[in-house]
């Protein structure tokens, strides 16, 4: 019964009892290595899971997931990092191996929607990955395996209770897949296609030209979008999401979110943000949430007067001048949409946070007008044909 079944403290909230996760397979396809993950913790343990996984497949490159509340605030693959994001993501001081590199990218997306996060790693966690997570709020990971030194380092988190699992890489589901809901049986074939380049060849622009790297980018937006609460928006850069609009009823308000955390990631790469003054001993989720203040147009007086606290000294402020100056050489971002954009609204708002590469699946009876808004930012569009809605 171990190997079939895991009983749960509770569900989704603590009066929601019994709980328990179990299979009606053979056994259950994971381990858990330590800590007693929950009911939330397990939803977001095997959608990032998946994302990862699928990034590795797409890409051959190691990929990660940072995920809250069953949606990912960041995801990336194992590309080296700048100097400039080594600061901005405060590990300018360990030798990042590509695993690494992948969960540092996938955490700096959204750093104040990762405190607190699932981490997802399709490679074997290494040292200088334990590393990063050691210093960080992170409630578990699910990885495929764990070097004897990054499983020791992690151990030693939370008290000793970080919740550790060991995916098995093998494991595929059953086609078909069920779930209820107020006591109604839903059945439907698994989501089991995967992105690939074949997808982004119907480029229906006048700008047909999609780098290699834009095609990385456009399929880990759609691979990300598939794990991502509907209605879903997804910007990427350089190997990383770097905004996710998620769960929200308009896509508009999808891009406005996702371009405002781009804008927000980009922000903080500016020299003015890697050289704040902080004191010593500060966390580094206070750093995060100080950089959040000091980039928001709506601070108040009275979070300005906790600054104190945390900076040697005020700083100045960047003017809305200084930030669009920045803002303006944010170029060569890849976007996807998990349906399809309505209104060419969608499109005035992604140019204004540097998208020059489109995938969405079409089929809008506005495709014209949003065709023609891309054609007028010189932005390359492809219909893939794929609706990736998840709920």
């Amino acid at each position: 019964m171990k190997d079939l079944e895991i009983v749960l403290k509770y569900g989704c909230n603590p009066h929601q009892k019994p709980a328990r996760v179990y299979t009606k397979g053979e056994k259950l396809p994971f381990k858990i290595l330590n800590g007693n993950p929950g009911y939330i913790n397990f939803m977001d343990a095997f959608n990032s899971w998946q994302l990862a996984k699928e990034l590795k497949q797409a890409t051959k490159l190691p990929a990660a997931a940072s995920f809250k509340h069953v949606s990912p605030a960041g995801a990336a693959v194992g590309i080296p990092l700048s100097d400039a994001l080594k600061k901005s993501y405060f590990v300018q001081d360990i030798e990042l191996t590509p695993v690494a590199a992948a969960y540092a990218r996938a955490r700096g997306a959204d750093r104040m929607s990762s405190f607190g996060d699932w981490a997802a790693i399709s490679d074997v966690v290494d040292l200088p990955t334990a590393t990063i997570l050691s210093r960080s709020v992170s409630d578990g990971i699910i990885a495929a395996g764990y070097t004897y030194e990054a499983l020791e380092l992690l151990k030693k988190k939370k008290k000793g209770n970080y919740c550790i699992i060991e995916m098995d890489w093998d494991y595929e589901p059953e086609e078909i897949e069920t779930r209820e809901i107020y006591g109604i049986t839903f059945e439907q074939r698994r989501n089991d296609i995967l992105a690939n380049k074949d997808m982004l060849n119907n480029i229906v622009t006048n700008n047909k030209n999609i780098t290699e790297e834009a095609k990385r980018d456009l399929l880990i937006s759609m691979i990300t979008l598939k794990y991502t609460q509907s209605n879903s928006v997804c910007f990427v850069l350089d190997g990383q999401v770097i905004g996710v609009g998620a769960g929200q009823q308009s896509r508009i308000h999808c891009t406005r979110l996702a371009g405002s955390k781009a804008d927000i990631w980009y922000l903080r790469q500016h020299p003015s943000v890697l050289n704040l003054p902080f004191k010593e001993g500060i966390s580094t989720p206070e750093r995060d949430n100080a950089i959040d203040q000091y980039l928001r147009d709506d601070i108040t007086p009275m979070e300005m007067k906790e600054w104190g606290n945390v900076f040697k000294e005020i700083p100045n402020r960047l003017t809305k001048e200084e930030k669009a100056e920045w803002l303006s050489n944010l170029t060569g971002v890849s976007l996807g949409s998990d349906a399809f954009f309505p209104f060419r609204d969608n499109i005035d708002r992604a140019a204004q946070s540097g998208v020059k590469y489109i995938v969405q699946p079409g089929g809008s009876v506005r495709d014209d007008i949003v065709i023609d808004a891309c054609n007028e930012y010189d932005i390359a569009m492809v219909y893939s044909g794929l609706r990736l809605f998840h709920h």
